[in-house]
């Protein structure tokens, strides 16, 4: 490090504010984690080898399918990372599987019969050399004979599957189905998937998918503050640049534990003065007003647009107010009665937007959800006021 405060060259900014993509610490998981690990180590039949891990946008769904993923190659295991989307079932029997097989079984030849003339062992049989795993649409066999393949070396399989939802049921079906076979056969495989806590609510409760009911299922929810300073400070340290402790708290808070905001919030502080090696108090407080901007178009933005109108109305409504809000504001602010406005509420908690915080009362549960919400509310009574920009009321006070 150089003289003057500054850094001799513009270091590489530390934090990845990307979905997906695995922040350069993680922090606030360990434990779910070790109970991973624990499960591959405890072997068939331990629960925590069928996981399911559900959050709202943001909460670091993908990024703990990345870290199984990595815990469990370092345990010997091979893995098959895949996505919920139309065709789920014809690359895995077409594309991983047949080239998993290959892999671990790489003298992979046989002499197979392909035409017979007359009775066996008569001399009636044509033969011809081909490769031992050729593409079949078989799910239950090819993962039948991964396993026993892996398990004979003391490994397993890891089938991981991002954003679960409901569009894919039958499909899900056939992977549930035969994963339910493995599971009871005792072989070596575990399943992690992934989604939105409403998707993966519809998906099990599907009649066919209840052995997908019984797997392990946690909810990621906001980081201890305390770890997510440590989740600032250390890369900001590892790059050579400084941030006093005080200041690592006041960009925690900032954050609310909400994983995805740590990586914005970060991006942006470093990205003031990259130059310069001690981050300041200016960094801070612009990088804050930088990250809550961008989260807007980045997370709120889409989760509210997978909502149906009245549970848009529902969460405007509950803007109104500072803090937590009364069930009973809420229906009067609607013009509905209570039963209506508790159908949404309860859709809300599910999609984890809001959480309840007492008797009777809602709060949101993602960070500056509220402050989106009047920022826009604002935007569109703009947009809705007569040419000349004033309201009939304003117009007659004047």
């Amino acid at each position: 490090m150089t003289g003057g405060g500054r850094v001799p060259a513009v270091a590489r900014n530390p934090f990845t504010p990307t979905f997906g993509v695995s922040p350069p610490l993680l922090v606030g998981r360990a434990d779910l984690l070790d109970d991973f690990v624990a499960a591959l180590e405890d072997g068939p039949g331990a629960p925590g080898r069928m996981t399911l891990y559900t959050g709202a946008r943001g909460t670091g769904k993908t990024v703990m399918l990345n870290e199984v993923e990595d815990l469990a190659r370092q345990q010997g295991w091979r893995v098959i990372s895949e996505t919920a989307t139309e065709g789920l079932v014809n690359r895995l029997v077409r594309e991983h599987l047949p080239a998993l097989l290959s892999e671990i079984d790489p003298e992979g030849s046989k002499t197979k019969v392909t035409g017979v003339s007359a009775p066996m062992g008569l001399g009636g049989a044509t033969w011809e050399t081909g490769e031992a795993h050729d593409v079949t649409p078989a799910l239950r066999t090819q993962l039948t004979a991964g396993c026993d393949l892996l398990g004979a070396n003391g490994a397993g399989l890891l089938l991981t599957l991002d954003e679960i939802h409901h569009q894919m049921v039958p499909e899900l079906r056939e992977v549930a189905t035969v994963l339910q076979h493995l599971v009871r056969e005792e072989r070596e495989i575990a399943f992690v998937g992934a989604g939105l806590p409403s998707a993966v609510s519809a998906v099990l409760d599907d009649d066919v998918l209840t052995f997908l009911r019984r797997a392990d299922r946690h909810s990621l929810g906001p980081v201890a503050l305390p770890e997510v300073a440590t989740a600032i400070t250390e890369p900001i340290e590892h790059a050579e640049r400084r941030i006093s402790p005080n200041l690592a708290i006041r960009a925690a808070e900032a954050t609310g534990g909400y994983p995805f905001l740590i990586q914005l919030v970060g991006y942006h502080i470093w990205r003031q003065q990259p130059r310069r090696s001690d981050i300041t108090e200016d960094d801070v407080g612009a990088g804050i007003v930088a990250a809550r901007r961008r989260l807007g178009s980045l997370v709120h933005e889409p989760a509210l647009a997978d909502l149906p109108g009245v549970a848009r109305t529902f969460l405007l409504a509950m803007a109104h107010d500072e803090g937590s809000s009364k069930m009973s504001d809420i229906a009067s602010r609607l013009n509905v009665d209570a039963n209506y406005a508790s159908q949404y509420r309860l859709r809300l908690i599910a999609s984890e937007l809001i959480e309840p915080v007492g008797h009777g009362r809602v709060d949101f549960t993602m960070p500056y959800l509220r402050d989106y919400l009047r920022e826009h509310a604002a935007l569109d009574a703009q947009r809705e006021l007569p040419p000349g920009g004033s309201s009939s009321d304003e117009a007659d006070r004047g």
